[in-house]
């Protein structure tokens, strides 16, 4: 076994060559690396966080079609989200930039390519940070408004934005002074999510009246009322099934976060890409584990279904009532709010690198980096403004969870389209993580339909402004590019644009 100053020294070995990587694509070493492995890994499982998305939309899979929401669909939505995170490691472990995709787009489609993906996987982050306190908000409430004296029914869409607000500025404080007290606070929560969803489905499973294995399997159209508190609208089964899609994979969102703190993680090229997959796997396991307690333990699935928005408060309230059942509210609301922690930042890192390259108004202030704390701390900031201002947009909790799973899978495959097309030709030189040219050309096939078909699910009623918003958005950034943007912003450097062609393919 190595003693402390062998780690040290090999610790401080990767570190260099880190450095050396990030100069190669023409960057400096200006954040402080100070993230291992599991810091990597858990920054993307806290940022995923099976108790906010598998628990804030269990109504978006149970109202669509039923328990087979968890049995069924809930792998299916996984096991695409995977294959995905594939496409994305692949270019993570050959590309370790704080800049993720928009680099990896930038690199192997173009500068303009490169701009477009920035401005979605942005826009994507701030409704995932804004979804994610909004579920937070409602939970607390939840829990604490009855112990207060409060009626959670009462409560108004303002209170819900100060709320929001109040959550957003703390994760802010948090960022600011330094990514080792967020490191400590994500690793942390990294425990917690594992312990807290076992002791759920544990309980759940305890308390439920009969297990009825069968009800995992079964579809049924719980769909509600037009302009009715159920989502979603009536419809046909098959088109419901799709709609139950959402559950899953906007619960397996922020998965790029490991990309995101790759300047702030030692041994990058291979711990980036390690992060990802092992998020998603672990997050889509644990979490099917524990929707699928939920369906088993629910007293009917059908009276839980047309529960709505509230069907997890109705839920614990049937089946863990007392002592046992608050501290797990605890801990749930615990686990969302570093959810949303980690969100802000994921995204903050985000904005810090497109600005860097000069693709934000304001660039040159939102790339300053704090000489004291080594964070990004005006981009922090703009990204608590920005997750707060998407509340008052669209304060309903589906059309955030809609806007932010189409804008981040449309980022998320847009240097896998470019990198399909690259592979082999221009793109030759490959990361520690490679799955070869002939299935990551397969696999880049089936992430491309599979948002293709995301989009279209992300647009039906009731979040027809989802539809308007992403519509508006590709329109104004292509406007944008062709009308001005291109004629001054270069992109990342040139060492970067090269960075792809120093050696040779890697036989399948």
């Amino acid at each position: 076994m190595l003693g402390r100053r062998d780690r040290a020294s090999l610790r401080n070995s990767e570190i260099a060559d880190d450095v050396a990587v990030l100069r190669g694509l023409g960057y400096a070493q200006e954040l402080r690396r100070r993230m291992g492995a599991f810091s990597n890994f858990a920054i993307s499982f806290s940022t995923i966080c099976i108790l906010a998305g598998g628990i804030t939309s269990l109504q978006l899979g149970t109202s669509a079609v039923g328990g087979a929401a968890a049995g069924v669909v809930w792998p299916i939505g996984v096991g695409f989200s995977f294959i995905v995170a594939l496409c994305m490691a692949q270019i993570a472990s050959a590309f370790p930039t704080a800049g993720g995709l928009y680099h990896w787009s930038a690199i192997l489609g173009g500068t303009g390519w490169g701009w477009a993906t920035a401005w979605f996987n942005l826009a994507g982050l701030v409704f995932v940070t804004a979804a994610v306190n909004v579920g937070t908000y409602s939970l607390a409430v939840s829990f604490f408004g009855p112990l207060l004296g409060i009626d959670p029914a009462r409560l108004t869409v303002t209170d819900q934005i100060i709320g929001v607000t109040s959550i957003s500025v703390s994760h802010a404080l948090l960022n600011h002074f330094g990514i080792r007290l967020t490191t400590l606070l994500t690793d942390f929560s990294g425990y917690l999510i594992l312990a807290v969803a076992l002791l759920l489905t544990i309980a759940m499973l305890h308390g439920a009246h009969r297990i009825e294995p069968a009800r995992l399997f079964q579809f049924a159209n719980e769909t509600g009322a037009p302009g009715g508190s159920v989502w979603p609208p009536r419809g046909s089964l098959p088109a419901t099934a799709l709609l139950a899609l959402m559950w899953p994979i906007y619960t397996i969102t922020g998965f790029d976060a490991s990309a995101h703190t790759s300047e702030e993680t030692v041994h990058a090229a291979v711990n980036v890409p390690k992060g990802m997959l092992r998020s998603v796997y672990l997050s889509g396991l644990f979490g099917w584990l524990m929707v699928s307690a939920f369906v088993l333990a629910m007293p009917s699935v059908g009276d839980g279904a047309q529960q709505g928005a509230n069907v997890f408060q109705w839920l614990m309230t049937a089946v863990l009532p007392g002592r046992g059942g608050d501290a797990l509210w605890v801990g749930i609301v615990v686990a969302n709010y570093l959810c949303g922690l980690a969100c802000m930042t994921s995204t903050s890192r985000m904005m810090y690198a497109f600005a860097r390259d000069g693709g934000l108004p304001v660039s040159r202030a939102l790339k300053r980096v704090s000489p004291q704390w080594k964070t990004p701390v005006t981009a922090i900031w703009t990204t608590a403004a920005l997750a707060i201002a998407s509340t008052l947009y669209a304060p309903a909790y589906s059309t955030l969870t809609a806007a932010c799973v189409i804008f981040l899978y449309l980022s998320y495959v847009m240097p896998t389209l470019v990198g399909f097309r690259a592979i082999g030709g221009r793109w030759t030189k490959m990361g520690p993580f490679s799955l070869g040219v002939r299935l990551y050309k397969i696999l880049a096939i089936v992430s491309l339909a599979g948002v293709g078909l995301l989009v279209w699910i992300g647009v039906q009623p009731p979040n027809e402004k989802a539809l308007s918003v992403t519509v508006g958005a590709t329109a104004l950034l292509a406007a944008a590019w062709w009308l001005g943007v291109r004629r001054f912003f270069g992109g990342p450097p040139k060492a970067a644009i090269a960075a792809g062609t120093d050696e040779p393919a890697r036989p399948d």
